[in-house]
């Protein structure tokens, strides 16, 4: 009887081993798999930031200008704020492709 206890902890630990290795193979495959569908998608994240800088541009040039217009003398938060955000959207953009090389 205690013979066969070790020949099915000798057989338990090679197909554990055996299962390891084959997982750790499909493991490098799906990572490798997921690096090249996460760089598909870098390209329009970063046309995507693009255009969305572009339309708060438009929209907080337009708010200054209505408010500047009007004669509200204190602009200078508002330009700081919807400028702030046009440029904040654009360095995304930029670092997003150099972050991951593309």
């Amino acid at each position: 009887m205690h013979n066969r206890i070790k020949k099915l902890l000798v057989i338990a630990v090679l197909a554990a081993f055996t299962v390891n290795e084959s997982m750790a193979q499909s493991g490098v495959t799906g990572i490798n798999a997921a690096n090249s569908t996460l760089r598909t998608y870098i390209d329009p994240v970063s046309d995507l930031t693009l255009a969305i800088g572009a339309v708060v541009g438009i929209i907080g040039g337009i708010i200054v200008f209505m408010k500047w217009n009007s004669g509200d003398k204190e602009i200078s938060k508002d330009v700081m704020s919807w400028g702030g955000s046009c440029i904040f959207l654009l360095l995304v953009s930029v670092i997003i492709k150099s972050f991951f090389g593309v």
